[in-house]
């Protein structure tokens, strides 16, 4: 006879068969489950990560678009809404004030920082960010700024009272880090007193803000060394959260906690436009295990506020496919981003150096967010780094559209399953790691799966079962 289900809001029908007359034939080998052993990683890390990180997820703040005031207080109001979503670190974008010589846009780029030991004001206060941060915390969250070393705004004080510290051409003149970065000059780091000074002006956003670390713009372009002493001297104040824009598994060794998953981005997107390269994600995903240190911890996402702004939003790039790939970047090793509004289903892209209001409203992505979130504090499979169960690949009768996967850690586990293409298929789940008792992750119901089991997966379907 034949067992119909329907898996949450992912709307996956799925049939199962329960007797042999009903099963139907496929002309598939048998394939193993059980991946080959790996490389162990060329690098190791001496980072200790905040026992806080170990189940979190991580939301981008856009401040200067969030609100119509766009203000720390108007942000305030969202706390409540963002704790129940399941949201563990919040990630502000540059709080600091923006130059105004050479600005672009209007408004100009949180990027070219005016003044290190400030806010916008546009935003508020030094006095009511404080306030925030100390609210977050009594929430239960925790708090990252953005910091920007590399470059400051043209104005920054510091080209005045530092010219020293920053590049320059043959002529002696001050240049941008790249040319199409015009509204920031660029520091020189083979001086040290420079080095001083940002490790100072981080420290009193620790020490005197109280927030929890920093995510480091362009942290490659800035030497590895300054980053090991930013991280030695930050963590003797109290223990620190550090994610690298970069992706050098080196960044691992001493400073950063995480870094950007970008190979991996670029790779949904990918199979997104070109369906039928799950075998490329299997590859990539055991290639980046062996890459990096156990423990490092690697951001996963759709989108940012780069991405977004530049390259389109995700209803762009990944067409009918957006909350599947939602659920593989809620589920694979490594944490999860949210970009601001993008639990509201943001379908535009908002302008850089302009105000342009998210459009907030109801939407079913952001109870599918606050599932997946709220179930990684609560399951021990799916944390990060080593904290976390390791990826084991179910194989099946449609490899190259469907993937599938279990991750186990102590008594918890997680069984994930995703049609990554706009075609139903009829798909047989091959060896055993999968046989259990499980329980749908978006509904509660119970479910189980048995050896040989047939599904029927309608396009872009996807399934997460704990146990």
């Amino acid at each position: 006879m034949l067992r119909i289900l329907r898996l949450g809001r992912a709307s996956i029908m799925l049939t199962v068969c329960i007797t042999l007359l009903s099963l139907l034939v496929f002309s598939c080998e048998p394939k193993q489950t059980t991946p080959a052993k790996t490389a162990q990683p060329k690098v190791t890390s001496q980072v200790v990560h905040p026992l806080w990180s170990h189940n979190a997820g991580i939301y981008e703040v856009n401040v200067r678009q969030y609100s119509p005031g766009g203000t720390f207080a108007e942000f305030e109001k969202h706390l409540p809404r963002l704790k129940e979503m399941g949201i563990g670190i919040l990630w502000f974008m540059p709080v600091h004030p923006i130059g105004e010589a050479k600005r672009k846009g209007t408004l100009g780029s949180y990027y070219s920082i005016k003044d290190y030991y400030a806010v916008n004001p546009e935003f508020g206060t030094l006095e009511e960010f404080t306030s925030l941060v100390s609210k977050i915390h009594e929430m239960g969250m925790h708090v990252i700024i953005d910091w920007v070393p590399n470059h400051s705004a043209w104005d920054n004080p510091l080209t005045m009272e530092h010219p020293d510290w920053y590049t320059k051409d043959e002529d002696g003149n001050m240049v941008p880090p790249v040319p199409d970065w015009s509204d920031v000059v660029d520091f020189n780091y083979d001086n040290r007193e420079l080095w001083d000074y940002m490790i100072e002006a981080m420290k009193f956003w620790v020490r005197d803000v109280d927030v929890d670390g920093f995510r480091c713009d362009v942290a490659g372009m800035v030497p590895p060394e300054f980053w090991d002493r930013v991280r030695a001297e930050l963590d003797a104040i109290k223990p620190v959260f550090m994610l690298a824009e970069a992706e050098s598994p080196d960044l691992h060794t001493k400073a950063f906690d995480m870094t950007y998953a970008w190979k991996s981005f670029g790779l949904l997107n990918r199979m997104a436009e070109s369906p039928g390269m799950v075998s490329s994600l299997d590859t990539h995903l055991k290639q980046d295990a062996n890459a990096y240190p156990p423990d490092a911890y690697r951001m996963r996402f759709t989108t940012n506020h780069d991405e977004n702004s530049w390259n389109g939003t995700v209803w762009e790039r990944l067409d009918g496919g957006v909350k599947t790939f939602a659920v593989l970047t809620m589920t694979l090793p490594g944490m999860p981003l949210v970009y601001s509004g993008q639990e509201a289903g943001l379908d535009h892209r908002l302008e850089f150096f302009e105000k342009d209001l998210i459009p907030w409203r109801d939407h079913e992505l952001e109870d599918l967010y606050s599932t997946l979130l709220n179930l990684k504090k609560e399951n021990q499979a799916l944390w990060n780094g080593v904290q976390g169960g390791r990826l084991l690949r179910i194989r099946t009768s449609h490899d190259r559209f469907v993937f599938a996967f279990v991750r186990e850690k102590e008594d918890d586990g997680v069984f994930v399953l995703l049609n990554l293409s706009p075609r139903e298929w009829v798909v047989t789940l091959e060896g055993t790691d999968f046989v259990g008792d499980y329980s749908n992750a978006f509904t509660g119901k119970p479910m189980s799966f048995s050896e040989g089991a047939r599904l029927l997966l309608k396009p872009w379907a996807y399934g997460v079962y704990t146990r």
